[in-house]
């Protein structure tokens, strides 16, 4: 049998609807991990759907739990040879809250529907549908090859939407459970719908809230307007001193004190494109003097997710008597998060805000990872993309986004190369959240092409 028969094997798994089907079922469970009613469906998903598949391609599967995780942990295990490398799979199956009432008319988060070229449902895009593509990649390669040709060790969590509290925990407590050579995993979008991508660690994600309590309750605005302070106005301010008009970090410490040459060099070539449905760059937003690319792969980005004073939905002719704001900051490698809230905290009194108070928004916090592009790894696997693609991958030394893959360079010591099968536009945390089937069908040659390769190269 040869690369080809394996190609093929994966294009026919597609072909027929099986993937579809598989990724219809997944859909179906309500694995919203931020609900806490939704205890179970965690658990179903690895012991009913996940384990099964696994048990199907030859793994042994256990589960694993930790008293801080908000579910438990699948490991699955293929050992063919011990003197073969070890390739580390991770996927989460949790999933952001469903948003029922948000999707379009005909639409459910758990329920898969074609419509527009698209395949929508919650986790098709974010986790789902992607180890769903490389849990078929793997069966392809064994239907060719008998065998993998490598060892496998994959590992599927049921937190990560909520920080996968406990995962760095087990990872150490499990460290020779969890040995291998490389993390090779599928989370997040492509550079473009239209260009296989690889990124090799992801930007760090602090989330905070600002809030300020000036008194105990409302007074009318007429009666003290121009005599006691207004929240609303103040936390407005203390953010615009965080960041300019155009979204410029202020925050010295915040700042990158450089861009390195290796990730100037790596971005050179990538343009940013969210496709016809997704929203154009801004050219004038963020830092000067950096491409889009280098602003969303290779500095640090501050944002407004939230701001509430008064009552939004009923405003009334009264000051409120508090504001609040939540707040993310994106960073790249040289940010330690330890030094986030305290350099926030000097800005803010030194520009007179000393009655915002911060408090971080979550205990888990994901740090920031980037592997050297020129890492033996990460030409092997670009090598073989392009082989079966016939074009070039884009490389990103770092997700835009936020993943726990600090856990698995640092603690279990991998270097750690992604290769995601959606697209910008896929509506991930958001009602209409989709998959493109033609990335799916050619993400799936893509994973069984890389995992036959590193068969080939154990021999």
């Amino acid at each position: 049998m040869t690369r080809q028969t394996a190609l093929a094997a994966a294009a026919r798994y597609f072909d027929s609807g099986a993937l579809k089907t598989d990724l219809a079922r997944r859909v179906a469970f309500k694995t919203e991990s931020q609900n806490p009613e939704r205890s179970a469906e965690l658990a179903a998903y690895l012991e009913t759907e996940m384990r099964a598949s696994f048990e199907a391609l030859g793994f042994t599967v256990e589960l694993l739990a930790h008293p801080r995780a908000k579910g438990p942990f699948l490991l699955a295990t293929r050992i063919e040879d011990a003197a073969s490398p070890t390739v580390f799979g991770y996927g989460h199956g949790d999933v952001i809250r469903g948003q029922d009432a948000q999707w379009q008319e005909g639409l459910s988060p758990w329920q898969l529907v074609e419509a527009d070229g698209r395949w929508y449902g919650r986790g098709t895009a974010d986790n789902k549908g992607q180890h769903t593509v490389n849990l078929g990649a793997l069966a392809a390669v064994l239907e060719a090859r008998g065998k993998l040709g490598f060892n496998a060790k994959y590992l599927i969590e049921m937190g990560e939407e909520v920080g996968s509290p406990g995962l760095r925990e087990l990872c150490a407590a499990h460290k020779d459970k969890f040995a291998a050579d490389v993390l090779i995993a599928s989370d997040g979008p492509r550079l473009s719908a239209e260009r296989p991508t690889l990124f090799l660690g992801s930007r760090g994600s602090m989330n905070f809230d600002l809030e300020i309590d000036a008194r105990s309750g409302a007074h009318h605005s007429g009666n003290w307007g121009g005599l006691i302070s207004n929240p609303g106005l103040q936390l407005a301010h203390a953010i615009a001193c965080i960041a300019g008009p155009t979204g410029q970090i202020r925050v010295a410490d915040w700042v990158p004190s450089e861009l390195p040459a290796s990730v100037r060099a790596a971005l050179a070539d990538c343009e940013v494109d969210g496709g016809a449905d997704g929203p154009k760059v801004e050219p004038e937003w963020g830092e000067p003097g950096l491409t889009p690319a280098e602003r969303v792969f290779g500095w640090n980005a501050f944002e407004v997710l939230a701001f509430r004073t008064g009552n939004p939905d009923n405003p009334v002719n009264a000051i409120p008597a508090k504001a609040w704001a939540r707040c993310q900051l994106r960073f790249v490698v040289g940010t330690e998060p330890e030094t986030i809230l305290p350099a926030l905290r000097r800005h803010l009194d030194r520009h007179g805000f000393a009655m915002v108070k911060i408090a971080a928004a979550r205990e888990e916090i994901f740090r920031a990872t980037r592997l050297d592009p020129e890492h033996p790894w990460v030409r092997f696997a670009q090598d073989s993309l392009a082989r079966t693609a016939n074009v070039k991958p884009a490389i990103l030394p770092n997700l835009g986004g936020s993943l726990p893959n600090d856990i698995f360079s640092e603690v279990l010591g991998l270097p750690t190369v992604w290769v995601p099968h959606s697209y910008p536009a896929c509506r991930q945390h958001a009602p209409d959240e989709h998959m493109l089937p033609h990335v799916a069908r050619q993400g799936v040659q893509l994973m069984a092409g890389l995992y036959w390769d590193i068969g080939e190269r154990a021999k």
